[in-house]
């Protein structure tokens, strides 16, 4: 130890954590605009394996990516390319969250689709080094996490907003330990980042003609940092006189998404970073579990597209990471190809997928030898794509599940 007086050492620590946020507000005062895809050729796709099985489900994606792109990809709208060194081994080698060669590669694409990678928590064999996750988020400035859930025959159709560059994660690795017996973390919120995640829901709702904006957050606990987000929200909801809104604490949030008399009132849904990484597990598990679904990382500048679960490094262990299901990987890619602007080829893939794994579910998958490898998943939903009947089928099974399309 260096002699200083513990609580002298902490508020040390403390005001670099201030000094460095009150720059990051700045930063976002100056924020540039919305990127216009349409004015990019081309479009740069930059394509991260990940750990565990994330090359294997992301390569499917990939392949599934490519197809659906494929004519805009011969003319030069659109390059794909490979980026390599984001496993947990190049990151422990350099001491990185993300290498600077690589983050380097990630800046020099416009969307990214990246398989999921592997975090070391505390008693690992690797060494605590930060989430690329949370590191990507913050260097590209990713600063909504979009995660759709849709459970057609429970008349369920939700899309959360969870903030992605503020909260208790950001801040994650830099708490302060200030005896043997205390330590403290930190949480931040700021008017700038809730107030463009909570635009950004309420632009959604009006934008889709959705009329419910549920705003959660704990304020009447966490009242200064909670209480800003739950300011701000009145202030942006002013600005949407048509989008009606209301809030929840995030505890009983998260018991009224398993209640059927409550939980088809909820449409849009936007929270902050901790919040949203609970509530967006527990709703995609409700879905059919978090290999079901895909999620979105958006910036005015980047966007990162994603599954929304870990590596399992336990399927590769056990020799069965041929089995993982890439599902999560193609609703990243349905999200993908609406973000750059082919909403048509977006739900051609989204309408396969349901009919692959929501309605016909010819193949079943396990995550085992007695189910599908992730290549005869790819496959099953590309041959679906191109049946020239999927309209009239997926329409069908609306109707027999009594959806309004």
């Amino acid at each position: 130890m260096d002699g200083k007086d513990p609580v002298d050492r902490a508020l040390e620590h403390f005001r670099g954590i201030i000094q460095e946020q009150m720059s990051r507000v700045e930063e976002l005062n100056h924020a540039e605009d919305w990127v216009d895809y349409e004015g990019i050729k081309p479009i740069i796709i930059g394509v991260v394996g990940g750990d565990g099985i994330g090359p294997i489900i992301c390569d499917e994606a990939r392949g599934v990516l490519e197809f659906q792109l494929k004519e805009d990809t011969m003319d030069g709208k659109v390059q794909i390319r490979t980026i390599e060194g984001l496993t947990i081994e190049d990151r422990v080698k350099v001491g990185k969250a993300i290498p600077d060669d690589v983050l380097e590669a990630l800046k020099s694409c416009h969307v990214i689709l990246k398989g999921p990678t592997t975090t070391p928590q505390k008693g690992d064999d690797w060494p605590n080094i930060e989430s690329a996750n949370v590191a990507m988020r913050r260097e590209l400035d990713l600063f909504a996490n979009v995660r759709p859930v849709k459970i057609p025959d429970q008349g369920i159709d939700w899309i959360f907003f969870r903030e992605n560059t503020e909260g208790a994660y950001i801040m994650g690795s830099k708490g302060v330990a200030v005896t043997d017996d205390l330590a403290f973390d930190f949480t931040v919120t700021t008017n700038q980042g809730s107030e463009r995640i909570i635009e950004l829901a309420f632009e959604h709702a009006k934008k889709h003609g959705i009329n419910r904006v549920t705003v959660v957050t704990k304020a009447n606990v966490i009242k200064t940092t909670d209480g800003k987000f739950l300011d701000i929200a009145r202030k942006v909801a002013g600005r949407y006189p048509d989008v009606e809104w209301d809030d929840w604490y995030i505890d009983i949030m998260t018991a009224k998404l398993i209640d059927p008399a409550r939980r088809k009132q909820f449409k849009v849904v936007v929270l902050p970073n901790l919040y949203g990484d609970i509530i967006t597990d527990e709703a995609a598990q409700i879905q059919g579990g978090v290999g079901t679904a895909g999620a979105a990382n958006i910036g005015k500048r980047y966007a990162m597209f994603e599954a929304i679960h870990g590596s399992a490094p336990r399927m590769v262990d056990e020799g069965r990471a041929q089995y993982a299901n890439p599902q999560s990987m193609m609703r990243a890619v349905v999200m993908l190809l609406g973000h750059i602007g082919h909403e048509e080829k977006a739900a051609e893939l989204e309408k396969a997928l349901d009919v692959c794994f929501t309605f016909e579910k010819r193949i079943e998958t396990t995550g085992r030898p007695d189910g599908a490898t992730a290549q005869e998943i790819s496959e099953y939903v590309m041959e679906t794509i191109q049946d020239p009947n999927l309209e009239d089928k997926w329409s069908s099974f609306q109707k027999e599940l009594g959806v309004e399309e």
